[in-house]
């Protein structure tokens, strides 16, 4: 988690919202990104889409089964439904999104059975230090 709030930081250069994803395989980084959508102009560069991508590529397979990704916030449904496409193994992230989280708050679609993968889930690692990296920065947008 501590590489995913390095990742989140990042993104604070070019005014992103501050999530970082890891994804690892049998302990090894093999894909580490941060949102990038103001940067990119792009609506799904999210942290989790980037790293799943850079993953697919340095595996050379988009099915990740051996896969585990950390994230510094709960994803949303977009890629909650991409971390179950790519088949990851078990997702961890940091801080719950009550507004938009799709592996818990919201919806459960990474452990939802009537899908074809089910992803194992745990969330609240790091939370406070993950929230706190958010609600600074909204603080700082709302002030501007």
């Amino acid at each position: 988690m501590r590489l995913a709030l390095l990742e989140a930081r990042a993104a604070l250069e070019h005014d992103d919202v501050p999530v970082g994803a890891v994804v690892l395989v049998e302990g090894r980084v093999i894909a580490a990104r941060h949102n990038e959508r103001e940067l990119t102009g792009d609506p799904t560069a999210h942290a989790e889409l980037l790293a799943l991508r850079d993953a697919a590529h340095a595996a050379g397979n988009w099915r990740l089964g051996a896969a585990q990704v950390v994230v510094t916030l709960e994803p949303c449904p977009m890629c909650a439904g991409a971390l179950v496409g790519a088949r990851v193994s078990r997702l961890v992230f940091g801080a719950s999104d009550p507004r938009a989280g799709a592996c818990g708050s919201l919806y459960n679609l990474c452990t939802d059975p009537r899908l074809n993968h089910e992803v194992s889930v745990r969330g609240g690692i790091l939370e406070e230090e993950c929230s706190q990296l958010l609600t600074s920065f909204f603080a700082r947008r709302r002030v501007r």
